[in-house]
């Protein structure tokens, strides 16, 4: 597969060709971890500081595009979050985050973009970070293999060592120091060149659901109903795929509620009662071990998180799917729907979309554009 964000790494004509970019030279940092100066600054020495490192010379093609664009956007949200507090300290809570969400979103409107490339370099810019302070965080370990579900370990540390060496601070010798133990305990955690593995589906699901549990643990598995959770945008084709593959099965489906009551979607007072009677019918088939679909758009993670512990509660399966098409098609086809939805609440449901990941459900999986595909890009 051959794909690249830019055919010029030219500094000033990325500054033409995206917005972002341009953006970088307004936005300051803090001189403490930052002397060199602003975003822009610090993104091209971390731009110079990775293509001068062994190990990414030494990567297939593809392999450094994805490095190199992760490199280009990892602060890309450092304009919307960064802040001066009151004894002139400069922060940038959540950028990481929130750059995330932006990546996804540049990469599916603006930059066409393979969906297994586009989510590996969100994953990157989600957890360009980690390497430095895992071990602050409450629980490493689960951090740790979560990440290893999203994200190749060897090329998160090759980002995490350019983002330290481009840069003018004081500790940036202790900062590479963090990344080799970082590298260290993903070896010896078994999640380095692979990611962590669990004794079945069952295990890794009550191991990120549970707070008592090890990675070999194989719970006792209950007879429930199996789930089918529905996730994507408005328009992007989840009755079709239930008409395609499931006609038979039990649906519970929000849209079809606010239409059975005339319920406007844009009616935010009116969107508990109609969550509330979607959770109810889905009472009923978890009481009988029914099997059935949840067709809802369930963008955030907070959100599948509470279906999906209910579920859980009536010892059910969950097998979450996201769905997805290029987008024009997507585009399109919320046009041709008979219930459309403005463009500009599109736009902003596409740039808060955060994609299921494995340590959400017993099973996830990605249909895009008509296919199953993995998470991770190709080797």
């Amino acid at each position: 597969m051959s794909w690249q964000l830019t055919q010029c790494r030219d500094w000033a004509q990325l500054e033409k060709q995206f917005d972002f970019v341009r953006d970088m030279q307004y936005v300051p940092q803090d001189r403490l971890h930052h002397a060199e100066g602003n975003v822009a600054i610090h993104t091209q020495m971390v731009l110079a500081a990775l293509e001068g490192l062994p190990e990414y010379q030494q990567l297939p093609a593809l392999k450094q595009q994805i490095v190199w664009a992760a490199a280009l956007l990892h602060d890309v949200e450092k304009r919307s979050t960064t802040k001066e507090d009151e004894e002139g300290r400069i922060h940038s809570p959540g950028h990481a985050k929130k750059g995330e969400l932006s990546v996804r979103n540049i990469l599916f409107g603006q930059i066409e973009t393979p969906f297994a490339i586009r989510e590996q370099i969100a994953a990157l810019v989600r957890f360009h970070g980690l390497p430095l302070w895992l071990m602050e965080k409450p629980d490493p370990e689960r951090t740790l293999f979560a990440a290893s579900l999203r994200v190749e370990m060897p090329l998160l540390c090759m980002l995490a060592k350019a983002d330290a060496i481009g840069r003018t601070c004081e500790d940036k010798a202790e900062l590479l120091v963090r990344i080799e133990l970082f590298e260290l305990f993903c070896r010896e955690q078994g999640c380095w060149d692979k990611p962590k593995s669990f004794a079945s589906p069952a295990g890794r699901f009550h191991y990120f659901h549970h707070q008592k549990g090890t990675t070999d643990y194989q719970p006792f598995e209950e007879i429930g109903s199996e789930v089918m959770m529905l996730c994507g945008l408005p328009g992007m084709g989840k009755d079709h795929f239930i008409k395609q593959f499931y006609p038979q099965m039990a649906v519970v489906c929000l849209d079809d509620i606010r239409r059975e009551h005339k319920i406007n979607p844009a009616d935010k007072n009116a969107q508990g009662w109609v969550a509330q009677q979607a959770k109810e019918q889905a009472k009923r088939l978890l009481r009988t071990k029914t099997h059935f679909i949840w067709n809802a758009t369930s963008l955030s993670a907070s959100l599948r998180g509470t279906m999906i512990s209910l579920f859980e509660r009536y010892q059910a399966k969950i097998h979450l799917v996201y769905l997805e098409v290029p987008f024009k098609q997507w585009r399109q086809q919320n046009q041709q729907r008979k219930y459309a939805v403005p463009e500009q609440v599109m736009e902003k449901m596409a740039g808060k979309l955060e994609l299921p990941t494995p340590d959400e459900a017993h099973q996830v999986s990605y249909y895009i554009d008509g296919n199953f595909e993995p998470l991770f890009a190709e080797k």
